[in-house]
């Protein structure tokens, strides 16, 4: 009879990428798990992975076998977490995929206040700017942006963005502001690295769907990077507004041409379909759906206050009227 112990091993040694990897999750020496996997392969008479110096590949057979097993000792973990949780508190190790600059757009002091607050999970995020499996990669949550295509997968939207026109008020001291779409074109402009020399922005203005070819001056192949070149006055972006929310409240970033802006875009909550959601998963997905309806109820409220200031008189900048 098969050891379930050993099949247990082999599906996090492939989750993790390597014996090195796994050995330091699970505190064991990767020696060990080497030798309980090669009794594994004896006793089914069959290679499970390819075994290099450098990397670690599931054979035919064996990626049939982890695709059996895989999800039924996830429901046997997940059954063993909820029984624990129904004693007390969320508790269990996570595993969260989110892109990399995932802790430049969101503060890291938020996970130091979730750790508090829920002292018995533990958290492992798998930054990647590429789609994660969930289930090959035994994600429990992922964090995404944009449009999402059509899968088995459960996502929830915790908050919606679109795409504004920012610049800094040096750059446009400089350069002028803009006054219509059209002057766009005589503007240093940012763009992603794979953009051709020209590229066409497409935007939806006060009379429906209007474009522009604009010329990037610098193309950087992140939104955060773009965001960067914008601070630092290198030209104009075309970028999330939740991404720049905080230079457009304190007035480093203002919004141009505020009646022109592009596509409603979502940040979402993905996970994988289950009976029961862990509740240390519905916890991490609601703390941060707090937190963005928060950061959105605090932009409002300080829309307003400025908006008052400015009927009494007070100047109101660009910035600020982004959010009124």
């Amino acid at each position: 009879m098969l050891d379930l112990n050993d099949i247990w091993l082999f599906v996090h040694v492939v989750r993790a990428g390597s014996f090195a990897a796994a050995g330091r999750r699970l505190s064991m020496p990767p020696n060990t798990i080497s030798r309980r996997l090669q009794s594994l392969e004896a006793a089914m008479g069959v290679r499970l992975l390819q075994r290099s110096t450098r990397q670690l590949n599931m054979t035919a057979a064996g990626r049939e076998f982890f695709e059996r097993c895989a999800p039924g000792l996830e429901d046997i973990e997940h059954a063993s977490a909820s029984l624990t949780e129904s004693q007390g508190e969320p508790a269990g190790s996570l595993r969260v995929a989110a892109p990399v600059d995932f802790f430049d757009n969101f503060s890291i002091e938020w996970m130091h206040e979730f750790m508090h607050l829920y002292p018995k999970v533990q958290l492992e995020f798998v930054l990647n700017d590429g789609r994660a499996d969930l289930i090959a990669e035994g994600i429990d949550l992922a964090f995404r942006g944009g449009v999402l295509p059509d899968s088995s997968l459960v996502a929830r939207k915790l908050v919606q963005s679109h795409l504004a026109l920012i610049a800094s008020p040096r750059y446009l001291e400089r350069q002028g502001t803009p006054q219509s779409l059209t002057d766009l074109t005589a503007h240093a402009c940012l763009a992603t690295s794979q953009a051709p020399q020209h590229t066409v922005w497409k935007l939806e203005g006060p009379h429906g769907p209007e474009s522009v070819k604009v010329t990037p001056r610098l193309c950087v192949n992140t939104a955060q990077g773009q965001l960067r070149a914008a601070r630092a006055g290198l030209g104009i972006a075309l970028l999330p507004t939740m991404l720049a929310s905080e230079d457009l409240r304190n007035g480093t970033l203002v919004n141009i041409l505020p009646d022109y802006q592009r596509d409603t875009m979502g940040f979402y909550a993905v996970y994988v379909h289950r009976r029961q959601l862990p509740s240390a998963v519905s916890a991490l997905i609601e703390f941060f759906a707090d937190k963005l309806e928060r950061g959105i109820a605090d932009k409002g409220a300080q829309a307003c206050e400025k908006h008052l200031e400015g009927e009494s008189g007070l100047v109101v900048s660009s910035s600020e009227k982004a959010f009124a």
